[in-house]
């Protein structure tokens, strides 16, 4: 099972991949005036949920935003709750 993160620009959204097939994705809105993202919805699609496929999707999105040089604000139940089990993403939050 190979499985890849991109980042969908057009969309504004990061989408993971398992075997070439889009199997979730993480939305955002990019407030650039303030230099954060709001990363409002998470998705795993069914037939994919139950593999942890969340966890490398929304790691990859927040590591990608701090290489972009923007904060993140956690508005997505998923995304909020990995930022506060792994406190090392913790300094995004704008």
């Amino acid at each position: 099972m190979a499985q890849e993160v991109r980042h969908n620009q057009e969309d504004s959204r990061y989408e993971i991949l398992v075997d070439g097939t889009v199997a979730g994705f993480c939305e955002y809105c990019e407030d650039e005036g303030a230099g954060r993202r709001d990363f409002n919805h998470t998705v795993v699609h069914d037939g994919f949920q139950g593999q942890g496929l969340s966890k490398p999707l929304i790691k990859a999105a927040l590591d990608d935003t701090r290489e972009a040089g923007l904060g993140v604000v956690p508005t997505c139940s998923a995304v909020d709750g990995f930022i506060k089990k792994n406190p090392e993403y913790q300094d995004l939050v704008a």
